[in-house]
């Protein structure tokens, strides 16, 4: 009884743990020093390429550095920022219909055999006859109907972290954005692979050019408690058979 009462408060107070951050006030921001992103940015990362200081770069609008007026600002190493363009309006629509029916007939008689039928019409009711000794009809029909609709509609524009530059020279990214308007906390979180190549020139990618792409929109809050059911809930949902 003892123990059955320890697990019973144990579950409370794991069920708990995720509401009391926000219990009489506001949810509070996830802290930016621990994240992954900014691991990255203090990062040294590798060095660059260090270009010739010549005289006429002083008077130039171009030079070989990143930092000039038609410089590449775009996304390459560990620590860089690029935007990521997520523009998801997506609509699906299938519509299946089957029609199968099915009849079929089958007699059995015995109109001669040694002369039997003909001996045992004689001793059947008026009316009966041995020629049709069985009759079977059968007759079997289906039908279905469906259908699947979905529509999604999804615009949103983050700044993403390098966070890695993996063998290939392929960019793995992540970003992450929190908005708390009163005592609602949204929060935007992407991560995904990207090539060099396939940022533009105003170091933005849409979310169709990430490969393995993770987008979680969601947020916490004293709002988004009361729309989830409660964790008792979910696991009376989850073992209960019926």
């Amino acid at each position: 009884m003892k123990s059955s009462i320890l697990s019973l408060l144990a579950l409370v107070t794991v069920a708990a743990c995720g509401r009391g951050d926000h219990i009489g006030k506001a949810p509070s921001f996830s802290e930016p020093m621990q994240s992954e992103e900014h691991a990255a940015m203090i990062s040294p990362g590798l060095p660059l390429r260090i270009v010739e200081d010549r005289p006429v770069d002083a008077a130039s609008l171009w030079s070989g550095t990143r930092a000039s007026l038609l410089g590449d600002r775009r996304a390459v190493q560990r620590g860089d920022i690029l935007t990521v363009v997520i523009e998801i309006d997506e609509k699906a629509e299938i519509s299946n219909a089957t029609d199968r029916s099915r009849s079929g007939a089958e007699t059995l008689g015995i109109p001669g055999f040694f002369g039997l039928p003909q001996r045992l019409d004689q001793k059947l009711p008026e009316g009966a006859s041995s020629s049709e000794l069985v009759g079977i009809n059968s007759n079997s029909s289906s039908s279905g109907d469906g259908s699947v609709k979905r529509k999604e509609k999804l615009t949103l524009r983050v700044a993403a972290t390098v966070v890695d530059v993996l063998p290939n020279g392929v960019l793995s990214i992540s970003g992450s954005q929190e908005l708390r308007v009163n005592f609602e906390l949204r929060e935007l979180l992407v991560t995904g692979y990207v090539r060099p190549a396939d940022i533009s020139r105003q170091n933005e990618i849409t979310y169709d050019k990430i490969a393995s792409a993770r987008v979680s929109y969601g947020g916490r809050g004293q709002i988004t408690d009361v729309q989830q059911p409660r964790v008792g809930q979910q696991v009376l949902d989850a073992v209960l058979p019926f």
